[in-house]
């Protein structure tokens, strides 16, 4: 559905020019991490699409969760290096705006499936 999309797989290439951002992720000193941001971030707007579409079939909204998952594990395989350390400002924007665009991608096949 998403993570099998070409929309997907160019979300996916836009990521891997940007993986120099996360070159200088600081090793300690934190609260969060930079799984504990982009773990927030995809719930959040998981959450997001879920209240934006309360009419979504049990099955839908597991097969959307299922799709959350592989997400979070590319961005884990991704960004391995960086993935237990500080996030920077310029990161966590990055990865905000990179998230966005993933839901927009869930947006996109829930509008395809009423159809």
């Amino acid at each position: 559905m998403v993570v099998e999309s070409e929309g997907y797989h160019a979300l996916i290439e836009y990521f891997t020019e940007h993986l120099s951002l996360f070159e200088n992720a600081e090793a300690n000193g934190c609260e969060e991490t930079v799984e504990d941001v982009v773990t927030d971030m995809i719930a959040t707007n998981l959450m997001t699409v879920f209240a934006q579409n309360p009419d979504l079939e049990a099955d839908f909204r597991f097969k959307l969760m299922q799709e959350a998952d592989a997400v979070m594990e590319d961005l884990n395989e991704v960004l391995a290096g960086a993935w237990s350390r500080c996030p920077t400002n310029e990161q966590v924007c990055f990865l905000e705006d990179y998230v966005g665009l993933v839901k927009n991608l869930f947006d996109s096949a829930i509008s395809q499936s009423t159809r």
